[in-house]
């Protein structure tokens, strides 16, 4: 028997050299989505990338990097 598991994804930034761990807000969202989402909260975000996936510690975790301060 194959059992199918959905590993839950974790959303990471850092603001001022404090990594901030999200959630969630819904699985049928797209990366791109969750990004929108949270931008409303942390307005750092509306310039942000998104890195990822990586398999981490049985969940799929995405990095939103900001590109404000880069040139380049």
């Amino acid at each position: 028997m194959l059992i199918v598991n959905t590993l839950p994804r974790v959303f990471l930034f850092k603001e001022k050299e404090q990594e901030i761990k999200l959630s969630d807000p819904a699985f049928n969202l797209s990366p791109e989505a969750v990004l929108n989402f949270y931008s409303q909260t942390y307005p750092i975000l509306t310039t942000a990338k998104i890195e990822g996936p990586e398999f981490i510690e049985d969940a799929v975790q995405y990095n939103f990097v900001s590109t404000i301060g880069t040139k380049g």
